[in-house]
């Protein structure tokens, strides 16, 4: 879905982070320290920063001002921090974060945040975007492209993909247990392709525990990349 780099010198922060953005479908990309951040942001614009305050070599916020003096702050930037003070917060909000997340970190609201980020970022970009993109797919010399201005392909996009039906019928001259098992396949492949394969958001959907969630989805046969959208 997006790619992001999470900043952080304490590396049980950094795995934990990782795993639970890469179980959102994100592509993670992990620094130590503030130098291994400016070569990540070199190397790929990511489109959200997770970064965290304290660290041994530059601290956060330095290296928050060092990206906004160069014109280097064009994504989202999520500070963290177990010890700032409000003034600190309110000192990196001022400089351009977009949010402050105080550790220990909870699941909903490192979730919250993230998804808040990316969406202000993808607004910022879908402004731009039909006063300098084409209609894809469609030749300019085409009688079609004349005929659809880009700002309609903009307001009416095509429709989404639907996913799995809500309603689903199951043959009921069979074997208790085997009806049994094809309706939890096709409840959980439903809340899968609803929750873009994130395990975390079926879990609190369907009020399983994740490693009991993962246990039954494979005793199902349950393909777990089926829901996962494709990575951009």
């Amino acid at each position: 879905m997006a790619n992001i780099l999470v900043v952080d010198d304490e590396l049980g922060i950094r795995d934990l982070l990782s795993e639970i953005l890469n179980d959102e479908g994100h592509n993670v990309e992990l620094a130590e320290n503030a130098s291994a951040a400016r070569a990540a942001r070199q190397r790929e614009r990511p489109d959200l920063v997770l970064l965290d305050i304290w660290m041994p070599d530059t601290d956060g916020v330095t290296l928050l001002k060092e990206w906004s003096a160069a014109g280097l702050l064009n994504m989202p930037v999520i500070m963290m921090s177990g010890h700032a003070t409000i003034d600190t917060a309110v000192e990196a909000t001022r400089i351009g974060a977009a949010a402050f997340l105080e550790k220990p970190i909870t699941l909903q609201k490192l979730l919250k945040e993230v998804e808040k980020g990316l969406m202000r970022d993808e607004g910022r970009r879908a402004v731009a975007s039909p006063l300098q993109q084409p209609v894809s797919a469609v030749p300019a010399s085409s009688p079609v492209a004349a005929a659809v201005p880009p700002i309609l392909a903009v307001l009416h996009p095509a429709a989404p993909d639907p996913g799995p039906q809500a309603r689903q019928t199951f043959d009921l001259d069979r074997p208790l247990r085997e009806v049994r098992d094809a309706f939890e396949k096709a409840y959980f492949e439903f809340h899968l392709a609803m929750e873009s394969g994130s395990m975390t958001r079926v879990a609190e959907k369907t009020g399983l525990e994740r490693t009991h969630l993962y246990r039954k989805l494979k005793q199902l046969g349950v393909d777990l990349s089926k829901g996962k959208k494709p990575a951009l």
